[in-house]
């Protein structure tokens, strides 16, 4: 099992295998963070609502058991006000 560390533990999440391929699932607290993808990534968020600025697109609100798509290679922000927590699908 992974365990992933990002922006002084602030963002953490453990790396699985699922029967859609490789994953994480993570707990972001409060704060704004930016991230770099190096495959496409979809975002499940499962507790909590997480602003994301996706590339060229204007911030929205994905609330829990709704998704966004993240493409490779690209950066992208995100906002929470309260713990969120999500699973991260990677292709």
């Amino acid at each position: 099992m992974k365990h992933n560390v990002y922006f002084e533990g602030k963002v953490q999440s453990l790396g699985l295998d699922t029967e859609d391929g490789n994953a994480t699932i993570g707990v972001i607290t409060p704060g704004q963070y930016s991230f770099t993808t190096a495959t496409e990534e979809k975002m499940v968020i499962t507790s909590g609502v997480l602003r994301v600025k996706l590339p060229q697109e204007a911030w929205k609100i994905v609330r829990a058991n709704e998704e966004f798509i993240v493409k490779e290679n690209v950066s992208f922000d995100v906002e929470a006000n309260r713990d969120v927590s999500y699973i991260c699908y990677y292709k």
